[in-house]
């Protein structure tokens, strides 16, 4: 299975920042070590082009960013410091996400071991989020005539609001967000299909969930692609994620989407989205998992 990687990028975050950049070369490096993705499966991607970013982003907005013209509160709102390596870093995770499209188109799985951006919005960035990775690689996909419809499963623990944003008046795109309800974002953009849970949910009423939502999904889409956002939050010990799946229930959250889209014979492009766990290691195995389960499918 092709996996596209971009943890050689490091940003120049504040020390004792929160986000756990280091997250992603551990899972790149326990792939290999556990021989789930051999070496010549792992390609770095190139980055996406400024056509693309303004193809899915406001164009003012893009200039802005690339020249490091953000204000104050705008840089607040993302998060993170602006830097010539974080634009950078942003668009090579978003050439991860339209490679991984582009290799599961081919093969049925691919997967982008950064990405699932999905809180920056037309105009705006917010919540660790520059470029809006998803949106970015269906507007290239749609403009070389590589598909028409797609859905978006997001099952990161918080709400999707900026691809939900972009994509608002384009019914090509079907988004499907299965989050906390009183999660962050505190304004939710509406998707194609919300599924807003309570806080302290755990295995058993997620799973119910998440069936009944991926068949409404799959079914009122009619897509011919699925962009996965696999978060590693709605894990009991996450730091932000005030919901309570164990780590077997978000392995089966992974099958049942993975089984799912199979049956309706949709290929799958995986990107991580979040996780912020005390213990690192942790979101590396939910992860990790994640990537063994589609890997374990290619070919079938």
């Amino acid at each position: 299975m092709k996996v596209f990687y971009c943890d050689q990028f490091v940003l120049p975050l504040p020390q004792g920042h929160r986000f756990p950049m280091v997250k992603y070369r551990m899972l790149r490096e326990r792939l290999v070590q556990e021989q789930i993705i051999r070496p010549v499966d792992l390609i770095e991607p190139q980055a996406v082009t400024g056509d693309d970013l303004r193809r899915t982003h406001d164009p003012r907005y893009v200039q802005r960013v690339l020249l490091g013209q953000l204000t104050d509160d705008e840089i607040r709102r993302l998060g993170f410091p602006w830097s010539p390596a974080l634009v950078e870093r942003s668009k090579r995770s978003s050439g991860g996400t339209l490679a991984a499209c582009r290799a599961a188109l081919v093969e049925g799985f691919a997967a982008n071991l950064a990405g699932g951006t999905h809180h920056a919005g037309y105009d705006f960035a917010e919540g660790f989020c520059l470029f809006n990775d998803s949106a970015v690689a269906i507007r290239a996909l749609q403009a070389e005539g590589l598909v028409r419809r797609v859905l978006v499963i997001d099952c990161d623990v918080h709400q999707g609001n900026g691809t939900a944003d972009i994509f608002r008046d384009d019914e090509s795109v079907y988004t499907f967000s299965i989050h906390g309800e009183r999660n962050f974002p505190l304004r939710k953009v509406p998707s194609s299909l919300d599924i807003g849970l309570e806080d302290g949910t755990g295995d058993v009423e997620y799973l119910a969930a998440l069936e009944r939502g991926l068949e409404q999904a799959i079914n009122e889409a009619a897509s011919v692609l699925v962009i996965y956002l696999a978060g590693a939050d709605p894990y009991e010990g996450d730091r932000l994620g005030r919901l309570k799946l164990t780590k077997e229930g978000l392995l089966a959250r992974d099958k049942m989407v993975f089984d799912m889209c199979q049956c309706s014979k949709l290929p799958v492009a995986i990107t991580m989205a979040g996780g912020y766990a005390p213990n690192v290691e942790d979101v590396v195995e939910i992860q990790c998992n994640t990537i063994r389960e589609a890997a374990g499918r290619v070919g079938q």
